[in-house]
């Protein structure tokens, strides 16, 4: 059945009048970002009341302090031994007396599990009027023999350059020349393929992943190359590039590691999650990353054309292979397999065929969902989960802006 208590819900249903009560520890006043008159504690717990349709925005206030929330209870489970109470929304008083133990609650109101936030999120540290110079390190090729186009993983050099970046984030990349016009090329956004730390775990590299742009003009039948995407598969080790960035926070992945992480990509879709995966499950990454271990479920949903079109394929297979119980991979490769109905498997049909489980799944409350690639998909992704959401009485519409407040769904698509 449908959890009203997923974070976000509309304030003028039943859950949206109800009233909850955070445990937060560690908050702290910022006197820049947040001029509040009422006392702040400086350490132990205070407590925070407030309204269902205002968690979320409590939620990012309370990063901002530096707070921490500890645990989420409904309101009415009122703290009476002279602990910090809340008369209203916003309004905490505080004593000096530790914090008690959060009460215990029973299955049905469990406090939510939410997400930690990213702090200093780093965002266009190069801009297109100043750019970073860098050089390329290496350009890959990624298609297998008989596959269709080309795809490259490239690698560029950040030594003594100020840019660093997050799993998720994307580059801007301008090409050389000018346009019909006689105009410099604009630049081109790429979604980062390397975690934080670079594919040499070294805090130098960044890397992409670039399909070559190639298609016939519907009038002429002449063939058309993209421009930057034609630029940077034709990159050679040692030639400079000019990066801009990093922007985006859309498809951050949260930094706790509990969480369970649903990725849905089509072509060089699979950039930011190739990052997630590294991060998660790469040998060097996990000793470059001491306190994240990450203990959720990744499921890669990945549709492409052909198998030879698989990008990191040795990559997803071995980390599938090593991590079982922690990363599940899947398929759906049109022009080799078929659907239920006999037609191409494309990744909608691959969400039709799990799409009992990816709902009891999504209902989680430490769930997140990504979808990245070819916009076309989402279409279909939205009808097979609105017949799984149905068996339980709920509007998938609804519930899906549900997850868009609280931050669990996440979409990038072209």
């Amino acid at each position: 059945m449908y959890n009203p208590s997923a974070a976000g819900s509309a304030a003028n249903t039943v859950s949206g009048s109800r009233v909850f009560v955070y445990e937060v520890v560690g908050l702290r006043q910022n006197d820049e970002t947040d001029k509040m008159s009422y006392p702040i504690r400086r350490s132990g717990s205070v407590f925070i009341t407030v309204p269902y349709n205002r968690m979320n925005e409590e939620m990012r206030r309370i990063t901002r302090m530096g707070g921490q929330i500890v645990s989420i209870r409904p309101s009415g489970q009122e703290q009476t031994n002279g602990q910090a109470i809340s008369d209203k929304a916003g309004d905490v008083k505080a004593t000096s007396e530790p914090a008690p133990e959060p009460a215990k609650l029973e299955e049905k109101t469990k406090p939510m599990t939410q997400a930690k936030a990213h702090e200093n999120v780093p965002v266009n540290t190069y801009r297109p009027n100043n750019p970073w110079t860098g050089k390329c390190i290496s350009n890959e090729e990624l298609v297998g023999e008989g596959g269709i186009g080309t795809c490259r993983h490239l690698m560029f050099d950040l030594e003594g350059s100020e840019l660093r970046y997050l799993e998720g984030q994307s580059i801007g990349i301008i090409p050389p020349g000018t346009d019909k016009n006689g105009k410099p090329h604009k630049l081109r956004l790429y979604s980062i393929a390397s975690t934080r730390h670079g594919d040499r775990v070294d805090d130098k590299t960044v890397s992409l992943c670039v399909r070559k742009l190639e298609y016939k003009h519907p009038e002429t039948g002449e063939l058309v190359e993209g421009v930057c995407s034609s630029y940077l598969c034709k990159l050679n080790p040692g030639d400079e590039v000019k990066i801009t960035g990093p922007t985006g926070k859309e498809m951050l992945l949260p930094n706790d590691p509990n969480i369970n992480v649903i990725m849905m990509a089509t072509g060089t879709g699979i950039a930011p999650f190739r990052a997630y995966l590294w991060r998660m499950f790469k040998d060097n990454e996990r000793a470059a990353n001491p306190d994240y271990r990450f203990n959720g479920l990744a499921w890669l949903i990945f549709g492409v054309a052909t198998s030879p079109n698989i990008l990191y394929k040795p990559e997803l297979e071995e980390m599938q292979e090593r991590y079982p119980d922690n990363f599940r991979l899947t398929y759906a490769i049109s022009r080799e397999q078929k659907n239920a109905q006999g037609g191409k498997m494309y990744i909608q049909d691959r969400v039709a065929e799990n799409s009992a489980e990816l709902w009891k799944l999504i209902q989680q409350e430490n769930t997140h969902t990504y979808i990245c690639g070819l916009k076309g998909m989402e279409d279909g992704i939205d009808q097979a989960l609105t017949e799984a959401a149905s068996k339980d009485g709920v509007a998938w519409n609804e519930y899906q802006r549900t997850l868009k407040k609280a931050g669990r769904w996440h979409v990038e698509t072209y």
